[in-house]
């Protein structure tokens, strides 16, 4: 049986680019991950899930949370910098 460990390495994402998908869609973590693991594999998906963290960033700075907008510029970060590109098709 695979854990949610697991299913987070296998999904080529991280745990916080996923947390950045559950709170931008409503979902739980796992139904998350399952969409960010299909995302990540389309060629929209990558600028989808970009768009995603640049959503979230613009939330949290328009609600005063200044900790969670750095917080999500690294994650954009890291995520820009795992996936340059757009997946070959």
């Amino acid at each position: 049986m695979l854990s949610y460990e697991d299913c987070v390495e296998l999904s080529d994402l991280t745990e916080e680019e996923i947390e950045a998908i559950a709170e931008h869609e409503h979902l739980p973590e796992i139904a998350a991950l399952e969409l960010g693991s299909y995302l990540i594999h389309t060629e929209e998906g990558v600028p989808m899930i970009k768009r995603i963290i640049l959503d979230d960033i613009g939330d949290a700075r328009h609600r005063g949370h200044d900790q969670k907008v750095l917080q999500l510029k690294l994650v954009l970060k890291h995520f820009i910098e795992t996936h340059p590109q757009h997946p070959a098709a």
